[in-house]
């Protein structure tokens, strides 16, 4: 099997270093020198030639930025494509709009930026396939889900570590609010995130069990939880995933339209 990245940039160069894992030919592609040369140090083919990476693959990854698909577009016949499986990891487009443009076998796959090391959140979409799954698996977890729902994907898995990293950096905020060094704070903080989200895994309980073991008649946590009741943190949170749903869905529409 031959596998083609199709722009190996922070997201397509996690996937290049995966699927390394998996014995396979690949093929990198990439407009800059130093994209190139990046490729290369990974003891993989490197070229600027799209159409000949489309060409002598089996398996397309499109992990280019969905404004410069248009380029590939016209730069590729439409017979390259022809009895080849093509993934996107491009936000917005969908598969029958793929589907029209190449006559090719179309996926869709959002994994998030964890996929740097190893730790992606995957949704792929949307008939299950062993060769495809295997390939995202190199880079993290894979979760077949219907298409309609990966607005909703990129709002939560795809946004989502950015709400993380801000709702940490509060934690940590408020530790130096408290008199305690942030750093040490925070390297704190980041092993109590990771023990909750083990314990909550391990124990396979609802956040609200562990919520209650953790909260003691007129202790400390009521006391907290009392103020994040009344601040509405919850509320804010399940704003800030439905308004980047609404804007995935907006942007997805826009580029769709594109094509």
């Amino acid at each position: 099997m031959r596998v083609s990245i199709i722009g190996v940039g922070k997201i397509g160069y996690a996937i290049l270093k995966g699927v390394k894992s998996l014995n396979v030919e690949i093929i990198g592609t990439g407009r800059s020198e130093e994209t190139l040369d990046k490729i290369k140090k990974e003891g993989v083919e490197a070229t600027r030639d799209n159409e000949y990476a489309i060409k002598k693959s089996d398996i397309i990854i499109l992990a280019v930025k969905p404004q410069h698909f248009h380029s590939i577009l016209d730069k590729v016949s439409k017979t390259a494509w022809e009895g080849k499986k093509v993934v996107s990891v491009m936000a917005g487009i969908r598969i029958s709009t793929l589907t029209r443009l190449t006559n090719a076998k179309v996926y869709r796959a959002m994994p998030n930026i964890n996929a740097v090391i190893g730790k992606a959140t995957t949704a792929l979409a949307e008939e299950r396939d062993e060769e495809v799954e295997r390939i995202f698996r190199t880079i993290g977890n894979v979760y077949w889900i219907p298409e309609e729902l990966f607005d909703a994907w990129t709002a939560i898995i795809g946004s989502g570590p950015a709400f993380v990293a801000e709702i940490i950096d509060a934690f940590a905020l408020g530790a130096v609010a408290c008199g305690m060094p942030r750093e040490l704070a925070y390297q704190a903080i980041l092993d109590m995130v990771e023990g909750t989200v083990y314990t909550l895994r391990k124990d396979k309980t609802h956040p609200v069990l562990l919520r209650d073991q953790v909260t003691t008649p007129a202790g400390t946590t009521i006391r907290g939880l009392m103020v994040m009741e009344s601040e509405g943190i919850k509320s804010a949170i399940i704003k800030t995933i439905e308004a980047a749903y609404q804007r995935s869905m907006v942007i997805g529409k826009e580029i769709d339209k594109m094509y």
